[in-house]
């Protein structure tokens, strides 16, 4: 069975981000303990200012972007059967950690941007390796990381259209990430931008 999500990310990386990004890409397998050993080094050798997880949801329509990871339930088995026994990722961490990023108002711009693939939000990435990667990329990052979710091929998007969709997300939240780090460089802390 072909995973849409590594797809859509090898569409992303024939695609880029511009010569101004420096796009790296990592297949991450779907075991607890390739994410606790995995993570922590892609973020020690590459220092990224924003690290984006992908994977597919075969319950998904939209491509949908996860607002926060969470630490405990994890009951599931891996593709090794094996389970975390504590059942979570980090024994001392908060229950739920959320992106720096305003997935809403990047859900938002994308939709508006004409795209042609719908997008959307959530708060609750499923409890399995998904959520899992994210909690920890979110730990390790001190928020500044991203999981997208896609749908299967072909319910409804191609590869092509996972990949442009990829694209345009990304530029959005890179985009935010350098609007807000030119606020704090102007020491305006203010959070009024985000009130509706």
């Amino acid at each position: 069975m072909v995973n849409s999500s590594w797809v859509a990310v090898q569409e992303l990386e024939r695609l880029g981000l511009g010569e101004a990004v420096d796009l790296h890409v990592c297949e991450v397998p779907v075991e607890y303990q390739a994410v606790q050993s995995l993570l922590p080094s892609l973020w020690k050798q590459h220092q990224p200012q924003l690290v984006v997880h992908v994977g597919v949801s075969g319950l998904a329509t939209t491509v949908t972007l996860e607002q926060c990871g969470h630490n405990r339930g994890y009951r599931r088995p891996d593709n090794c059967s094996f389970c975390p026994a504590s059942q979570c990722c980090m024994e001392s961490g908060p229950d739920c950690l959320h992106s720096v990023l305003d997935m809403n108002m990047i859900c938002k711009r994308t939709n508006d941007s004409g795209l042609g693939v719908a997008v959307s939000v959530s708060k609750d990435a499923g409890r399995y390796l998904c959520d899992y990667t994210y909690y920890t990329s979110l730990y390790l990052g001190q928020g500044h990381s991203a999981f997208i979710h896609v749908p299967p091929l072909g319910n409804p998007y191609s590869s092509q259209d996972l990949g442009r969709a990829l694209q345009v997300i990304v530029w959005e939240m890179l985009e935010q990430l350098d609007r807000s780090e030119d606020g704090f460089k102007h020491h305006d802390h203010c959070h009024h931008h985000h009130q509706h």
